[in-house]
C-alpha cells in the first residue's frame, strides 16, 4: 500500500470517551485526563451509562478553529445521546461521523444521533464492508448474530453515506480516518470465529476488512492514534498510521485493543513488547482489550496508561 496522507497539525485535540464498557465516578482527574465532575446531587439525577459498546468525540484545534466528529455510536439506540446530554455535548456542532466497523456495538446509536442532528446530507465515512451480514460461532456451538447497520433506516434519515477503503482526509485535512488496515505482522491473525453470510451461505470472514482507525497529529508532540475495536490487530493499526502519515512519533493511543478472551490471550505479551517498542506517551485502554491485557499495559507502561471511564475528557497538546 503506497497511499501517504499529508496530515495537517494541530494545535490542541480533546478526545471525550462517550460509551466505554466501564464508568468510575470517583476517579480523580489529572493534567491529561479530565473526568466528568460528580455533582453533590448525584443519586437523585441522571446518570452517565456504560454499556458494552464504544463512542469517542475527536475535537481539534487549529489556529483558533475548532471542529469536531464521532467515532463509533456505541450498542444501544439512546445510550451515546443521553451520555451526550449529561456530558453537555451538543450533536448540531458535529460535522462528520465515521463507523470504525459493522459490529452492532458500534453503530446501534447511530439512527438516534441522526435524528437528533436533524440536519440531511450530513457525511458518514465507512468502509463497504460495513454492510455484511456476520455471525461468531464459538467452538462450544453457541452463536451471536452480528448484524450489520441498516442502510435504509439511514438513507431515510438522509444521511451522505461516504464508502471507502482507502483513507480519508476530513476537516482540511485535521483529521485522517486509515480505511482499510494494512495487515503486516505475524500474530494478529483477525477473528477466526466470525462469519459472514453471502450468496453460497456462510464463510469465513477473519479478517474484518472494515476495520479502520482516526488519526490526528498535534503540533510537535505526534500522533493520536483512535481505534474503536482493533480488529486489525493494534501494532498493525499503529504501524499503518505512522506509514500513512510519514510520522513515526505516536503521542497517544486510545481505543479497545481486542485481546480479551482465550483466543487473544495469548498474544498479549508480544503485543505489549511491540507497544513499547512503538513508545506511545499516553495509552487509553478501552472497551474489548480486557482485564488482563488491561493490566499489562499498566504494568509495564505505568508512566503512559490511564484508566478509561465514560464521561473522561482526555486533553492532547
Amino acid at each position: 500500500m503506497n497511499e501517504q496522507a499529508t496530515l495537517q497539525p494541530v494545535d490542541a485535540a480533546d478526545v471525550t470517551i462517550l460509551v466505554d464498557n466501564s464508568i468510575d465516578i470517583l476517579l480523580p482527574s489529572n493534567e491529561t485526563a479530565h473526568r466528568a465532575p460528580l455533582a453533590y446531587d448525584w443519586s437523585e439525577r441522571e446518570q452517565l451509562i456504560a454499556e458494552h459498546g464504544y463512542s469517542l468525540l475527536l475535537t481539534v484545534q487549529r489556529k483558533g478553529r475548532t471542529e469536531s466528529i464521532l467515532y463509533d455510536a456505541g450498542l444501544g439506540r439512546n445510550t451515546v445521546l443521553h451520555n451526550m446530554d449529561i456530558l453537555e455535548v451538543q450533536a448540531k456542532d458535529l460535522r462528520a461521523f465515521i463507523l470504525s466497523h459493522g459490529h452492532a456495538d458500534h453503530h446501534g446509536g447511530l439512527e438516534g444521533i441522526f435524528q437528533r442532528v436533524g440536519r440531511h446530507n450530513m457525511p458518514l465515512i465507512l468502509h463497504p464492508d460495513v454492510w455484511r451480514d456476520r455471525r461468531i460461532v464459538f467452538p462450544t456451538g453457541v452463536e451471536i448474530h452480528m448484524p450489520p447497520p441498516s442502510h435504509s433506516d439511514l438513507d431515510h434519515e438522509g444521511v451522505a453515506i461516504i464508502e471507502e477503503r482507502g483513507p480519508s482526509l476530513l476537516l482540511d485535512g485535521m483529521v485522517l480516518v486509515t480505511g482499510q488496515v494494512e495487515r503486516v505482522t505475524d500474530f494478529e491473525k483477525g477473528f477466526p470465529l466470525q462469519q459472514a453470510r453471502t450468496d453460497s451461505g456462510w464463510e469465513p470472514d477473519t479478517w474484518i476488512w472494515d476495520d479502520q482507525a482516526v488519526v490526528c497529529h498535534v503540533k510537535d508532540k505526534g500522533l493520536v492514534v483512535l481505534s474503536s475495536c482493533s480488529h486489525a490487530g493494534v501494532i498493525n493499526v499503529l504501524r499503518h498510521a505512522q506509514r500513512l502519515t510519514g510520522i513515526d512519533k505516536v503521542y497517544a493511543f486510545v481505543g479497545g485493543m481486542h485481546l480479551t478472551g482465550g483466543l487473544f490471550e495469548p498474544i498479549i505479551p508480544r503485543t505489549i513488547t511491540e507497544l513499547i517498542s512503538i513508545g506511545p506517551g499516553i495509552v487509553v485502554p478501552g472497551h474489548c482489550t480486557g482485564w488482563k491485557a488491561t493490566h499489562e499495559v499498566a504494568r509495564q507502561l505505568p508512566d503512559a496508561y490511564i484508566q478509561t471511564s465514560v464521561g473522561t475528557r482526555l486533553h492532547f497538546a
